[in-house]
């Protein structure tokens, strides 16, 4: 495989190793906002007889601010589930949307594992969990984390948007501005990132047309205020002067740079009259 000098290949096995993280993060979690307000977006269920999904909590030590705000539990992929009016069979489009997400996360979480080595965040992160952090570090140590959640959130977002506009139809929504981007770690990055999709899915994808352009609408504003606001951020150099090839998707991560896929369309058909067809002999 030929690829520019300046261009790594990011490698299925680095993606695939992050599917079950990214699987647990769809399926559950809890999430403080701190910023956005949450609205009542009460997840509705399958069938009465399959229960509420787990919720996997973050275990990262000493980086998440306490908050006196209610958690809230995002349960992506019941929410998904629930946009079809609750039908029990999941339909092409949830699907796509479920294995978009999963890849896009498992891409994003690939894109900061590789940041954090190249930056030396690795061993800062080690420093920390241990206590022995120097105190000569500790601003190197935020500025790095937050370079990483930026780097992170604005890849799942633009692999996001990649990965679904092949099965985008002309259906368009509009969400408004995302509020909930946080930067104070990657993880909570994203935590923030889905538990506003959550909300978004929950108001704006009332039937199953809506869904993947409520999505899009949501990828597109979150790359839109990352990017703005890694503009005066410092430490992203081993981000935006690199550049990922994700082979399988034929996707291309080039720093704060959209990565643009063509869109779908709606399949229009149009039937002719008999006398109408070319050839039809028989008709005329």
């Amino acid at each position: 495989m030929n690829m520019p000098s300046d261009q790594m290949e990011l490698s299925e096995d680095a993606i695939r190793k992050h599917y079950d993280a990214a699987s647990a993060m769809l399926t559950g979690f809890d999430h403080t906002p701190r910023i956005a307000k949450a609205r009542d977006t009460e997840v509705k269920e399958k069938s009465a007889g399959l229960g509420t999904r787990r919720r996997f909590r973050s275990t990262t030590p000493g980086l998440v601010t306490r908050s006196t705000a209610r958690p809230e539990g995002v349960q992506l992929l019941a929410r998904i589930e629930a946009a079809d009016d609750c039908d029990v069979i999941i339909s092409p489009v949830q699907a796509n949307v479920m294995s978009g997400l999963r890849r896009a996360l498992a891409i994003a979480l690939a894109v900061g594992e590789g940041f954090a080595e190249v930056t030396g965040l690795v061993a800062l992160k080690k420093d920390n969990l241990q206590g022995s952090l120097a105190a000569g570090k500790k601003n190197e140590f935020a500025e790095l984390l937050a370079a990483e959640a930026m780097a992170v959130l604005y890849t799942f977002a633009n692999a996001t948007s990649f990965l679904l506009a092949p099965h985008a139809s002309e259906v368009s929504v509009e969400i408004g501005e995302v509020d909930e981007v946080l930067t104070d770690n990657a993880l909570l990055a994203l935590h923030g990132a889905l538990w506003e999709l959550d909300q978004d899915l929950a108001t704006f994808a009332d039937e199953e047309p809506k869904l993947i352009a409520t999505v899009l609408a949501f990828a597109e504003q979150v790359m839109e205020k990352v990017a703005l606001r890694a503009q005066n951020a410092p430490r992203l150099g081993a981000f935006t002067g690199a550049s990922y090839k994700v082979e399988a998707d034929d996707l291309t991560i080039a720093g704060f740079t959209p990565a643009r896929a063509v869109k779908g369309s709606t399949l229009t058909m149009t039937f002719k009259k008999p006398n109408e067809v070319v050839g039809n002999h028989i008709a005329k």
